[in-house]
């Protein structure tokens, strides 16, 4: 089976800008029916190089405390994956209010394409089926992307928890209310990612 971060490259590649934005770009679309939009946020940095932004977003092991809202994440080593160009990974985030969502995560590097490269993701659907229930609402679907050329990172992603592991209210919370406060969280995630990329100089 083709991993889902696969496709959803071929629908951000389009969306991409041809030239550097003036100021921060978010764009959001619906995509198969699914109970949330898939985004794409995008920002010019000046001095940034796709290789510093590679080698964060490949860097899971450090996402806490330099990553928004992670409070654990660690690289899982599976003998289906040779850690180079792919792995797998674990991730749990705490979101204020709505509690804990946690997921694992293959990660896979992204081949130069129109000047942009980095790294994509999709869930690991099993993994994340076996993870407990009492830690964190477990992702029905996470998808996303981490690009970047010269002077520019986009974040890309489409996420929302199993329905199951949610009330009523936090479902819409986590679906309706995440749609509408998605241009502030994208660009907060792009704004974290350039900040980190400086740190690690």
């Amino acid at each position: 089976m083709t991993p889902e971060h696969v496709e959803f490259l071929e629908r951000v590649f389009p969306r991409l800008p041809k030239s550097a934005p003036g100021k921060f770009q978010f764009q959001s679309w619906k995509h198969g029916g699914r109970a949330t939009g898939e985004g794409l946020g995008v920002m010019s940095v000046a001095g940034v190089e796709p290789a510093e932004v590679e080698a964060a977003a490949w860097d899971v092991d450090h996402y806490k405390g330099n990553t928004q809202a992670v409070v654990e994440c660690r690289q899982v080593p599976d003998e289906r994956f040779d850690g180079e160009t792919q792995q797998r990974f674990y991730q749990r985030i705490e979101i204020p209010v709505l509690g804990a969502i946690h997921y694992e995560l293959l990660m896979e590097r992204v081949a130069e394409r129109d000047g942009w490269s980095g790294v994509a993701w999709s869930v690991l659907r099993a993994e994340t089926d076996r993870l407990q229930k009492s830690r964190g609402m477990r992702s029905d679907y996470n998808h996303g992307c981490w690009l970047s050329k010269p002077g520019l990172i986009a974040y890309g992603l489409g996420s929302a928890p199993k329905r199951d592991d949610v009330g009523f209210l936090k479902w819409k919370a986590m679906t309706k209310g995440a749609d509408a406060t998605a241009p502030r969280m994208f660009q907060v995630n792009v704004e974290g990612m350039a900040a980190w990329v400086k740190r690690r100089r």
